[in-house]
């Protein structure tokens, strides 16, 4: 693991000498390749020197410790220091995902529920716009289709971070552990007996692509017109603005008729219809490779019923890493980040242990 570390500190000086030269800057697509990597790399090397001078802390105050005893209590303050800061430079050194740092697309749909199961994912939709509110993360709906009463069937949104932000705090770095079937448990609106119901709602997170990641030839895309419907099936405008586009080579379909103007609705469905290409890409080349090199463990699959929101307890329950507590009121106005954490430290301490069964 140091010897790593050591070839990381000189990749680190080498880049803070390119980062101090003016010419770089001229170059601004390299110049911000090389001050993300800075970025990436800069946490290690800080634990690194900390973790170095905490052994030689230690060293002093056995010596020192042999006369003075307040020297000798030190030392065990400072192995178990040591040892954080070892467990830490693990945790640094786990592989990185690499769309870590990247947007995302982010899908609630209805499932099995009718119309309690729409307004679930209202529910939904309104947790992750409260939670990226509370990192500073910007919103923007790209598409809307409401049901009757004021839910969802499906809604699109676009989510991005602020220019800079910590390792691992990046949108897709956080939100990739929201895919998958989430499972609601409460009296609906429109029971009247008082009776609980569980209903569902899928969520699926792809990272946003750039133009550059996906390839889309010009005769790969069937682009149809058509008139916009609202809640209930009536017309809310007189134009074919709405737009949907198929994408031949693959079947895939994305449709967006929330703007008035069919070239911001084709815009939208675009960059949904990138981002999707590119999470297809990456889960098959992630199926290719061995368990070792995956990017995420099997407990996030989006195939999987992730979660469960029990209204009457109050309670949520993650079911993949069997993280639990009682403040899902607390969670469905955006508080997430204790959730969301215990997802990471599942998805590291597997990354931890694939790496130690490899080496």
């Amino acid at each position: 693991m140091f010897e790593a570390v050591e070839e990381l500190i000189g990749e680190h000086a080498d880049l803070e000498k390119q980062l101090a030269d003016p010419a770089v800057h001229a170059d601004q697509a390299n110049a911000r390749r090389l001050n993300k990597r800075y970025a990436e790399l800069t946490p290690i090397v800080s634990t690194y020197r900390a973790w170095r001078q905490t052994g030689e802390d230690i060293e002093t105050a056995r010596e020192l410790g042999a006369d003075d005893p307040e020297f000798a209590a030190e030392v065990k303050e400072l192995d178990k220091e040591r040892g954080e800061l070892t467990e830490r430079l693990r945790l640094l050194l786990v592989p990185r995902d690499p769309s870590d740092d990247k947007d995302v697309i982010l899908e609630v749909k209805a499932g099995e529920g009718g119309e309690e199961s729409a307004l679930f994912a209202g529910d939904l939709l309104r947790m992750y716009l409260r939670y990226a509110e509370r990192v500073g993360w910007k919103t923007e709906i790209l598409d809307a289709n409401e049901s009757d009463l004021g839910g969802y069937k499906d809604v699109q949104v676009a989510v991005k971070a602020k220019a800079s932000h910590e390792p691992g705090q990046g949108v897709w770095a956080r939100l990739k552990y929201e895919g998958g079937v989430h499972r609601v448990q409460r009296v609906p609106a429109t029971e009247s007996q008082g009776r609980i119901h569980t209903s569902a709602a899928g969520v699926l997170v792809t990272p946003e692509a750039e133009d550059v990641e996906v390839e889309i030839g010009p005769n790969d895309l069937r682009i149809d017109v058509y008139r916009s419907s609202g809640p209930g099936g009536q017309s809310v405008n007189t134009t074919d603005s709405a737009v949907r586009i198929t994408h031949l080579p693959t079947g895939l379909v994305v449709s967006c008729q929330n703007e008035k103007s069919q070239l911001q609705n084709k815009e939208s469905a675009m960059r949904i219809l990138r981002s999707r290409l590119l999470a297809a890409a990456q889960e098959e080349a992630e199926r290719e490779a061995s368990d070792a090199r995956r990017s995420q463990v099997r407990t996030v699959d989006r195939s999987e019923r992730i979660r469960t929101y029990n209204f009457p307890e109050n309670r949520i329950s993650d079911h993949r890493v069997g993280f639990k507590a009682y403040n899902l009121d607390q969670v469905l106005d955006g508080d997430l980040d204790a959730m969301i954490q215990a997802c990471v430290d599942a998805d590291s301490a597997a990354k931890l242990a694939a790496a130690g069964d490899a080496s």
